[in-house]
């Protein structure tokens, strides 16, 4: 089993699925041109660019709704929070 975070054209995450393991095909592509919005594989098992079975971190957190790609560092960050203690 494989999670997905589709990604609108200001690179937000919309939605996150589960889906079929890449093992067995080019699952990224086949959701992307299913739905019309680009998508990405995300790990659940990694936060913080750290990987909590010891594993290799991939794209630095699991994606989560609102959480921004980052093309550069190829990586899911969290949305900012406000710092002025307003909420």
């Amino acid at each position: 089993m494989a999670h997905y975070a589709f990604i609108d054209e200001q690179s937000i995450v919309t939605e996150v699925i589960v889906g079929k393991d890449e093992t067995t095909g080019d699952w990224e592509s086949h959701y992307a041109e299913f739905r019309g919005q680009r998508c990405l594989r995300t790990s659940y098992h990694t936060r913080g660019g750290v990987h909590a079975n010891g594993g290799v971190p991939f794209r630095m957190n699991f994606a989560g709704i609102g959480y921004r790609y980052d093309e550069q560092l190829d990586a899911f960050l969290p949305p900012e929070t406000p710092t002025d203690g307003n909420v």
